[in-house]
């Protein structure tokens, strides 16, 4: 009796991709923007240096030592800040679009890959018990062929 084994597998499935290079090649300027404008604002750094800024805005404005530009209560300075956040808020929100965007091409990716493992475990597997079947088969030959010898010829 011949063993069967499962037929050769084909790997015709495309090659994997890397979803960072997939997402950013498709970047747009203004994406790109986005995506920098939240690196920075987001960052200590700019937190640090805007604090700074705005205590030397308010230090010139309190002591006067050049000319009162924005006096107390620092109406300029506000106006500045009102600006700032009108038009970095909807920059954050549309990087952080992108970012779920990304992270739905990576899902859908883990999805894909996970399909391909399955079906490459299943094969394997398969494979494995196409083997075992055929061990199991050598080993029952192999105790007849002993049997067979251990008997005296008559």
């Amino acid at each position: 009796m011949q063993p069967q084994f499962p037929e050769p597998y084909e790997h015709d499935h495309p090659p994997v991709r890397n979803v960072n290079e997939v997402v950013t090649d498709g970047l747009t300027w203004g994406e790109w923007a986005a995506d920098r404008v939240a690196g920075v604002v987001g960052s200590w750094w700019f937190i640090g240096t805007q604090s700074a800024l705005l205590l030397v805005w308010g230090a010139l404005n309190v002591v006067a030592w050049l000319e009162h530009w924005d006096p107390y209560p620092f109406i300029l300075m506000n106006l500045f800040l009102s600006l700032q956040a009108a038009y970095t808020a909807p920059m954050i929100m549309m990087s952080q679009n992108r970012v779920a965007t990304m992270d739905r091409v990576r899902a859908q990716n883990d999805y894909e890959i996970n399909l391909k493992a399955e079906e490459e475990i299943r094969v394997v597997l398969e494979h494995l018990e196409a083997q075992s079947v055929l061990l199991r088969q050598l080993q029952q030959e192999v105790r007849e062929l002993r049997g067979q010898l251990a008997k005296p010829e008559k």
